[in-house]
C-alpha cells in the first residue's frame, strides 16, 4: 500500500505527538520544574517584552517581573494563613455547640416532616475533636504517610521550589531566541500555515488568560466589598482569595464559599449572618456567569468552563501534575485544530455533496 504525501505528513505529525505525550508521561517528575517554568514564562514574557521595548536591560526586566510574580504568590499565601490560624481554634471551641444546635434543629424538623430519625453525633464529635486536636506537624506526617511519600519526595519538592525560579529566569532571558530556534525547525513550505495556526492559538489563549485575570480582579474586589457590607470580619482575605480562586472553575468558588460559610457560622452564630454571606456569593456567581465571563472572556474563545474542567482532569489523570500545567495550552491548540478541521470538512466535497 502506497501512502500519499499528505498521509505520510499526517502519520509523521501523529507519531511526533504520540512521542511527546510518551515523554511527558515517562519523565513527568523530572520535567515538572521545567514545564512549570515554561508555563509561567509564557504568561510573564509579555511584561518582559514591554519593559524591553522601553529599553530596559533584559536581565533587569526579567528579575523585576519574576520578583513581582513571587510577591504576588507570597501575598496569596499570606491571605490564607491568617484565616486558618484564626478559624481553626474557634472551630475547635465552637464545634460541639454547633453540632448540638444542629441536632436540636434537625431532629424535630425531620420528625415534623414524617421522618422520626434520632441522630447520635457523639462519634462525629469525637472524630472531629481528634482531627482538630492534631497540630500541623501531625497533619503533614499523616498526609505523607497516607500518600506513601518519603523524605526524598519532600527533598524533591524543596528542590523544585528552588529550581523553578532559576529555570524561569533563564527561559525568560532566552525567550526570543527559543522562539526563533523552534520556528527554524519548521519546514519552509509549512511555515505560513504553522505560523497562522500558532498565532491563532496564542491569540485565543492570551485572550482567555487576560479575560480570566480581569474576571478574577473584579470578583476579588466585589467579594471583599460585599462581605464587608455583610459585617464579615475576614472580608478582605476571604474575598480576595475567592476572587483569585475562581481561576479554577467551580472548584475555586466552592472552596471560597465553604471557607466563608464556615467563618460566618463561627462569627455570627446565627442563620441570618450565614444567609447574608451566602447571598453575597450567590449574587457573585450570577455576576460572574452572566456578565463578567461572557463579556471579558467571551464564548468565541471556545474554552468553556466545562471544557477547562475536563481538560484539567483528563491531563492530570494521564500525566499527573505536569498534565495539569499543560492542560490549558493543549486545550487551546486542540480547540484551534478542531475549528480548522471543521472548516475544512464543511468546505470539502464530502460535506457539500
Amino acid at each position: 500500500m502506497t501512502l500519499t504525501p499528505a498521509q505520510r505528513h499526517t502519520l509523521t505529525w501523529t507519531a511526533l505527538a504520540c512521542a511527546a505525550a510518551l515523554v511527558l508521561w515517562l519523565l513527568g517528575p523530572v520535567l515538572t520544574p521545567f514545564v512549570v517554568a515554561t508555563v509561567l514564562a509564557y504568561a510573564l514574557h509579555p511584561l518582559v517584552e514591554a519593559l524591553a521595548r522601553r529599553r530596559w536591560p533584559r536581565v533587569l526586566a526579567v528579575l523585576l517581573v519574576e520578583a513581582l510574580a513571587a510577591l504576588l504568590l507570597l501575598a496569596i499565601v499570606l491571605l490564607i494563613v491568617p484565616v486558618l490560624t484564626r478559624e481553626l481554634p474557634l472551630l475547635k471551641a465552637q464545634l460541639p455547640l454547633l453540632l448540638d444546635r444542629l441536632q436540636a434543629w434537625i431532629g424535630p424538623t425531620l420528625a415534623h416532616a414524617g421522618f422520626p430519625v434520632s441522630l447520635d453525633l457523639a462519634s462525629l464529635k469525637a472524630w472531629l475533636s481528634g482531627v482538630l486536636d492534631a497540630n500541623m506537624a501531625d497533619w503533614a506526617s499523616r498526609a505523607l504517610e497516607s500518600a506513601r511519600l518519603g523524605g526524598s519526595v519532600l527533598l524533591a519538592l524543596v528542590g523544585n521550589l528552588v529550581l523553578v525560579p532559576v529555570v524561569l529566569f533563564y527561559v525568560l532571558v532566552d525567550w526570543p531566541h527559543m522562539v526563533q530556534r523552534v520556528h527554524g525547525l519548521v519546514p519552509p513550505r509549512l511555515r505560513a500555515s504553522v505560523d497562522g495556526f500558532l498565532h491563532e492559538c496564542d491569540a485565543m489563549l492570551g485572550q482567555y488568560l487576560r479575560g480570566q485575570l480581569l474576571v478574577m480582579a473584579v470578583l476579588a474586589v466585589y467579594y471583599a466589598l460585599g462581605l464587608t457590607l455583610a459585617g464579615f470580619d475576614l472580608a478582605l482575605p476571604v474575598g480576595v482569595f475567592t476572587g483569585l480562586a475562581v481561576a479554577i472553575p467551580y472548584v475555586g468558588f466552592g472552596l471560597g464559599l465553604l471557607l466563608a460559610l464556615t467563618a460566618a457560622l463561627l462569627q455570627f452564630g446565627s442563620l441570618g449572618g450565614v444567609l447574608a454571606v451566602g447571598a453575597v456569593y450567590a449574587l457573585g456567581q450570577v455576576i460572574e456567569g452572566f456578565v463578567l465571563t461572557p463579556r471579558l472572556v467571551g464564548e468565541r474563545i471556545g474554552l468553556s468552563p466545562l471544557a477547562v474542567i475536563f481538560a484539567l482532569l483528563a491531563f492530570g489523570q494521564l500525566f499527573g501534575f505536569v498534565g495539569v500545567l499543560v492542560a490549558l495550552p493543549a486545550s487551546a491548540v486542540a480547540a484551534v485544530a478542531l475549528r480548522r478541521l471543521q472548516q475544512a470538512y464543511t468546505a470539502s466535497d464530502i460535506f457539500q455533496g
